[in-house]
């Protein structure tokens, strides 16, 4: 497996080489150099997890995106060189290089290859005088530097007198310390922008410019407007294909520790499984697409539009297997008692209609409860709905009121519930052991996606609430995977205390599980040992023997990826220790 990791970091690395441009010859303020400012206790921290070296090359790799783009071929639609053949095509102006990977598990990913630093002209040179620029938000900068427009929504001030069609130096606000000890831009919303040293904010974008574009609007249109494209990028510091639009339902963008995550839980075909925080939806229909559509998996995320979104991905992509539910993670499991409602689509399904049955009353004295209960609700149902229209009849009269509501309707457009979609199915969770695998792709602080210009609010005590969060979810999903089955953790930061310290907790809390081997494993090993905080607390991560059974993944290692981190668990057979943790 070493020898697969070792293959693919040198394909990957031999894919970009000679690809980087300097940008020493021009001077370091038009540069893209930016420099990641760390709490003082977590820089120390995480010197301390990885070297005070390694961390200093992490956190440079955090500032730049990957040097390639990862897609996902729907293997269900087409094929890894159909898809090559078509994206050829489509990427013909910009000579994309596109290679099929050749790891065994992965042959459904293509890699499109991007460049970059690349050194920009921004035009200074010519006339002595500085150039025209748009500054724009940080969150803007992040997605133009991977592929995208900058859009008005972004754009926070600009040079003066900037009309359509000109050319103008893009670069970034990045949030600074205030006087109250918080973090913010400082810089209002239509400031006038100023290539000279007197410019309060000149040494602020020292090294912060991103590329070159020509002006869609003005710059008096820019802050009249609320929407639109605001400046389209010639020439950026990295190059990476846009894919907007191009070939939907058959690729799927997405990092390559996800797709890998998806494969380590290694789903079967006819499987019940459990995407516990779904949105968008990529991994889910990744699993999908491993098991053929066939099977079931149960999709939930705590927001309605999130939600929407894997329903529309799914039909995008031609799935059947997926069920998508509102439904808060930390409430997954279905806590009953004797006035629950036997009609809900999820728990009364799991309960009665699941692969594990623990009920010790009858089957035909079930369905009698529940035929009770069902001509009970239609009754009621029935009743609430000829009321009704009694009093819609009665009441013809329409107030000023609604007349009000229904213009402000059409002016805002539909809301949540009205939109494409309909409502979206509500869960009040599912039956203990009622799923073969669980996939848990936690929330987390997300100090892996690359690029991130900013980290300054992330403290040792909020990461130390992203882990509580963390471990208080790993507790439902060890009590919905059946005896026998899996459960994949993964996260997207670089924290040990999110990563390591999980598999720890869960280790420790629940004696009946196990990490278990990955395939394909391509990622490096976790962290061994412990870190005691100034405050006393210990922080414990692996034991010596179980570092190589996870996958970590190094934003600055040759494989050129977000930070990430994958754990897989054997569920064993433990009924006390599933009542106490349920307890």
């Amino acid at each position: 497996m070493k020898k697969k990791a070792w293959g693919l970091s040198k394909t990957i690395g031999s894919f970009f080489t000679n690809q980087h441009k300097l940008m020493e010859d021009f001077p370091e303020r038009y540069s893209y150099n930016p420099t990641l400012r760390w709490n003082a206790e977590l820089e120390s921290y995480f010197s301390n997890a990885y070297g005070p070296q390694n961390f200093s090359r992490i956190s440079k790799a955090l500032t730049r995106p990957s040097c390639y783009s990862c897609i996902r071929v729907n293997t269900l639609k087409t094929t890894p060189d159909a898809v090559i053949d078509k994206l050829t095509a489509v990427l013909k102006e910009n000579r994309a290089d596109i290679s099929k990977c050749e790891v065994a598990g992965l042959d459904n990913v293509v890699f499109v290859r991007g460049s970059g630093p690349h050194a920009i002209n921004y035009g200074y040179a010519a006339d002595g005088k500085p150039p025209k620029e748009v500054l724009v938000s940080r969150k803007c900068a992040e997605a133009v530097l991977r592929g995208a427009q900058v859009y008005v929504p972004g754009v926070l001030a600009c040079s003066a007198h900037v009309e359509k069609g000109e050319l103008v130096a893009v670069s970034v606000s990045v949030e600074q310390p205030g006087v109250d000890g918080g973090w913010g831009v400082g810089i209002t919303r239509g400031t006038v922008l100023q290539g000279s040293e007197t410019d309060p904010y000149h040494l602020e974008r020292s090294g912060l410019y991103i590329g070159q574009g020509r002006a869609m609007m003005s710059r008096s249109g820019m802050f009249r407007v609320t929407e639109g494209l605001a400046v389209d990028m010639s020439d950026r510091v990295f190059h990476l294909p846009s894919f907007r639009d191009v070939l939907e339902g058959e690729i799927f963008l997405q990092n390559l520790p996800s797709i890998v995550a998806a494969r380590a839980l290694d789903p079967q075909k006819g499987e019940r499984i459990l995407d516990m925080c779904a949105a968008p939806g990529g991994k889910t229909t990744a699993i999908a697409i491993l098991m053929k559509d066939e099977g079931e998996i149960v999709a939930v995320d705590r927001s309605h539009n999130k939600v929407q979104g894997i329903h529309k991905l799914a039909a995008e992509m031609g799935l059947s297997c997926i069920t998508p539910y509102k439904l808060d993670a930390l409430k997954a499991v279905c806590v009953r008692n004797e006035s629950e409602d036997l009609s809900d689509p999820s728990c009364a399904k799991d309960n009665h209609g699941g692969h594990i049955q623990d009920s010790n009353f009858m089957k035909s004295e079930v369905e009698k409860i529940e035929s009770i209960t069902f001509e009970r609700l239609n009754a009621e149902k029935d009743f609430k709905k000829a009321v009704s229209n009694e009093k819609a009849i009665e009441s013809s009269y329409i107030s000023k009121a609604d007349i009000r509501k229904e213009m402000r309707r059409k002016r805002n457009g539909p809301g949540r519930n009205q939109c494409l979609g309909g409502k979206v199915e509500k869960s009040k969770g599912f039956a203990p052991s009622s799923f073969d695998r669980v996939l848990l792709d936690a929330p987390c602080s997300a100090l892996g996606l690359r690029p991130r210009l900013f980290t300054g609010e992330e403290t040792i005590e909020s990461l130390r609430k992203h882990a509580i969060y963390q471990r208080r979810m790993f507790d439902q999903a060890v009590q919905l995977v059946r005896p026998g089955g899996v459960i994949v953790y993964s996260t997207c930061t670089i924290n040990p205390g999110e990563n390591e310290a999980l598999v720890r907790y869960a280790l420790d809390t629940y004696k009946f599980l196990s990490l278990a081997p990955q395939h394909p494993r391509i990622g490096g090993p976790g962290l061994v040992g412990r870190f005691e905080f100034p405050d006393g607390y210990t922080e414990e991560w692996l034991r010596p023997g179980e570092e190589e059974l996870v996958q970590r993944f190094d934003p600055s290692s040759p494989l050129d990826t977000i930070g990430f981190f994958i754990a897989k668990f054997v569920v064993g057979s433990n009924e006390a220790d599933l009542q106490n943790s349920s307890s």
